[in-house]
């Protein structure tokens, strides 16, 4: 029989993805990770956020579920590991001017990786990995790779924090609620018979309130116009980001919008809604997976955050490891340390980390 471990959080979408693998016929396992140490959280952020003072009422209802299908239940102790892959990442990449994207980070090297690993060493014996996201994978005969496709609910689709997984990865993965909507998903656990239905949805790692985290180390600065004159003063570059108008504390005639932020001079730059625009930018750490890298340009739909809109663009080979990308259109935004991925229909090409903007 195919032995299956699933990745469960407690809510009710990797419930129901460890519900309807039980339901298949597969023999389930399911497995969690404890990654809150009860220091790391200095700020104050939603309870149920991915890590944070939830975690421990989160990994008791993953236990109870378990229980309820009828599968056994591991839970992990991946503290040390969190911590170092994805807390001191989000604390460098602001630290330095950007904007980090934790949860694609946490996705290859930790959720994917080491708790992969520690669920092996641990004796357990497995031949897929299954969780709760909204994404499809499907193997190309032709090219003989692992496709990682969108969910089939565009809404809740997640493939964008998906693209940074391996070959290896995507070959052990299972996303059982790829074909469905939540709105099914939601109604099928009242039919597993799992109270979960009114459940409220687990918030992201910013709504867990670590952006405290580099508060002790922020600075102070400057808030400069695009010519260098001072506007104001800003209380640490870590809690700016590009396109943000909201807490400038400036008094002027036009909306003012970040629109760089300076790491030499820890200045923040703010413009008009025009100058939040771009048309290019340069990306690195690529990672590719519907080819093996790319030899020419070709075109795609870009998206450069989560809920951003995908726009045509041409991505251009630059070396190695990295791409430039050209848009047909001007896009608001673009910023350093985020994602950009790319897509082909429905099909996720490959994608990697803004590094660079040109401005229209």
């Amino acid at each position: 029989m195919t032995k299956i471990i699933a990745a469960m959080s407690g809510g009710i979408d990797s419930s129901v993805a460890a519900a309807l693998l039980k339901e298949a016929g597969f023999e389930v396992t399911g497995i969690t990770m404890k990654i809150w140490d009860g220091e790391t959280l200095p700020g104050k952020g939603a309870r149920h956020s991915c890590c944070g003072p939830g975690e421990e009422e989160d990994v008791e209802n993953a236990g109870k579920i378990a229980q309820i299908l009828g599968i056994p239940f591991h839970a992990f102790d991946l503290r040390e590991e969190y911590r170092i892959e994805v807390l001191d990442y989000f604390r460098r990449e602001y630290l330095s001017g950007r904007t980090p994207n934790p949860c694609v980070r946490c996705n290859r090297r930790v959720k994917f990786g080491t708790l992969l690993e520690k669920a092996r060493d641990s004796g357990l014996a497995f031949d897929y990995i299954a969780s709760g996201h909204y994404a499809r994978t499907e193997y190309d005969e032709v090219n003989r790779r692992y496709l990682l496709k969108k969910g089939i609910d565009a809404k809740k689709d997640q493939s964008y924090f998906l693209y940074s997984l391996s070959q290896e990865q995507l070959g052990r993965l299972i996303f059982p609620l790829g074909g469905y909507a939540k709105e099914d998903v939601r109604r099928m656990a009242v039919s597993f018979g799992l109270d979960l239905a009114d459940r409220p949805e687990s918030q992201d790692f910013i709504g867990g309130g670590y952006s405290a985290l580099v508060e002790a180390e922020a600075r102070p600065g400057p808030i400069l116009d695009r010519r260098g004159n001072l506007l104001g003063r800003h209380r640490g570059i870590p809690f700016y980001t590009i396109g943000q108008r909201k807490g400038l504390g400036i008094s002027s005639k036009e909306r003012l919008y970040v629109t760089a932020i300076d790491r030499e001079k820890n200045a923040v730059i703010a413009g008009g809604k025009e100058d939040v625009y771009g048309d290019e930018l340069t990306a690195s750490e690529m990672n590719w997976i519907a080819m093996e890298k790319l030899k020419r340009p070709i075109e795609v739909k870009a998206k450069i955050r989560y809920h951003h809109k995908e726009s045509e663009a041409r991505a251009i080979p630059l070396g190695k490891d990295k791409v430039h990308v050209k848009f047909k259109e001007p896009q608001t935004a673009i910023t350093p340390g985020q994602a950009v991925v790319f897509y082909d229909d429905d099909t996720v090409v490959g994608g990697g980390t803004i590094e660079r903007v040109r401005e229209q």
